[in-house]
């Protein structure tokens, strides 16, 4: 079965920066786009950054310019850099993808950020 795997949250200084990992297993990872959504306390689950299986990347305009999506279809894994982080990027972040139009999510990791 689909299974996500979300690592490398944690807590950072304002300003710092942070590498999340989501590790991909059950199907055929380099033919699926992979997402990286978020959801602060209160708040909705948003949309941070997509990549394509062509590696076309899109990104959310609060995250642009700090946050970089990369994958290794090799390693089955989509990652996240982060840096310039700010206090109001503090939230779960989950990975998502859909395959055979059937959605899928991680179980997330939670990034703080401090002021």
């Amino acid at each position: 079965q689909v299974q996500l795997v979300e690592s490398g949250g944690g807590l950072v200084q304002a300003g710092g920066s942070l590498r999340l990992s989501c590790a991909a297993s059950g199907y055929i990872f380099r033919l699926n786009a992979m997402d990286w959504y978020r959801q602060a306390p209160g708040k909705q689950r948003e949309l941070v950054a997509r990549i394509t299986m062509s590696g076309f990347t899109n990104y959310a305009d609060f995250v642009k310019g700090r946050f970089t999506i990369s994958r290794d279809n090799a390693k089955n894994t989509v990652y996240l850099q982060m840096n310039s982080l700010k206090p109001e990027d503090t939230a779960v972040y989950y990975c998502h993808t859909l395959v055979h139009l059937i959605e899928y999510w991680g179980k997330g990791t939670l990034v703080t950020v401090s002021s």
